[in-house]
């Protein structure tokens, strides 16, 4: 029974003494510290679970938006492709009438000095005319034969103008 007196043995047996009083309130202390730490494990997962099926609903929904996006941009430039070939056919349509107005323009001011030139040109020719007559007449007709025609000019114009 040495092993009583010895200091060495009663530290142990008060350890174990300690351990066997203080033990379960450790324990109980490690149970709780563990069960909370659980809790929160399990609501931080829970948590993570929410925001992952919050973000796969967002992700979703984002598609979705974005296959939306991409029909309506489709409908959009197929729309502006019809307008364009609608804008193209009209301006098409539209020179061609301006040219054929602006050639029939042109026909008419060409039909217009031509009948304006054969007017200048018939003008000029009875004038040379009416010049080279008047030259012959005055140098043939001299003394009392140019009167007689002038009387009987004066005579004939007064028959002439009623």
């Amino acid at each position: 029974m040495e092993f009583l007196h010895d200091p060495e043995t009663w530290i142990a047996v008060s350890f174990v003494a300690f351990l066997a009083l203080a033990g379960r309130a450790i324990l109980r202390a490690l149970n709780k510290g563990l069960d909370e730490r659980g809790a929160r494990i399990k609501a931080d997962l829970d948590e993570a679970q929410r925001l992952r099926n919050e973000a796969q609903a967002l992700l979703a929904d984002y598609k979705k938006k974005q296959q939306e996006a991409a029909r309506e941009t489709t409908a959009i430039l197929a729309h502006a492709r019809e307008e364009a070939e609608l804008f193209r056919k009209e301006a098409t349509a539209n020179l061609g009438a301006a040219l054929a107005r602006r050639e029939r323009m042109a026909l008419d001011k060409i039909s217009q000095a031509e009948v304006q030139a054969v007017a200048e040109v018939r003008s000029q020719a009875v004038d040379l005319a009416v010049a080279a007559a008047e030259r012959i007449l005055q140098q043939q007709m001299a003394g009392p034969r140019a009167g007689s025609l002038v009387d009987q000019a004066i005579s004939e114009l007064e028959r002439k103008l009623h």
